[in-house]
């Protein structure tokens, strides 16, 4: 990755109009800038922003600073739509790992397999109600997307491809419903607007008008959500 003195960072072109820069849920910066921008023009930027890149990397320190490791062991929690659930490590079931009786019960058997049996749940359960919810609220929108996919994304909540495909993270499925509907229409108006103008976060807004509690619910509490 390129580095401008101290700052290490990931760089992507397009189109675009403006340069914008992004600490990822993992503390990487990100940098999406014009393509027609020279290297000097972006470490130009860079040096601009220095300060607030410093608070951005602080902050993003002290939310992850009780990040937690999760144990297979009974008696853990665990997160689904926003709710916990204590796991109980069972004998036999149909199924490595189901929700049931209020409790995530993981079959014995499944214990060296426990992290792809989780992923799978939030996947299979993220495909159907995250169609659900892109279906609403695309129609008030009056856009289409193209595909839906729930999997591990690297370091977003979501992504939108150019092709009107929707990417979500399997973690999605721990956060409460409302923050689930506040990522999908963040992605849906991506649709609209590529880049985050006024223009995008007005249209948000039409939707989901306290969508800056629910967008810092997830800047908090984004990392917890993880096995």
């Amino acid at each position: 990755m390129p580095t401008y003195k101290d700052i290490t960072y990931s760089l992507t072109t397009s189109d675009r109009k403006t340069l914008s820069i992004y600490i990822e849920r993992d503390g990487q910066i990100s940098v999406l800038a014009p393509e027609t921008f020279s290297q000097q023009q972006i470490e130009d930027v860079l040096e601009q922003k220095r300060g607030w890149i410093y608070k951005g990397l602080a902050e993003w320190e002290d939310l992850n600073a009780t990040r937690v490791k999760r144990e297979y062991v009974n008696g853990e929690g665990f997160l689904y739509l926003g709710r916990n659930y204590r796991l109980q490590i069972v004998k036999q079931q149909d199924k490595p790992l189901m929700l049931k009786n209020g409790c995530f019960c993981l079959r014995e058997q499944s214990l060296s397999n426990a992290d792809e049996a989780f992923k799978e749940f939030y996947r299979q359960k993220g495909v159907k109600k995250l169609k659900k919810r892109v279906e609403y609220y695309q129609n008030k929108i009056g856009v289409k997307a193209n595909d839906i996919r729930v999997l591990e994304l690297k370091n977003r909540w979501a992504s939108c491809s150019e092709k009107g495909n929707l990417n979500f993270h399997w973690k999605c499925m721990m956060a409460p419903l409302t923050v689930i509907d506040y990522v999908v229409v963040h992605e849906l108006v991506h649709l609209l607007h590529k880049n985050h103008t006024s223009a995008f976060w007005n249209e948000v807004d039409k939707l989901i008008p306290d969508y800056q509690e629910r967008k810092q619910w997830l800047k908090v509490n984004g990392a917890g959500m993880g096995l």
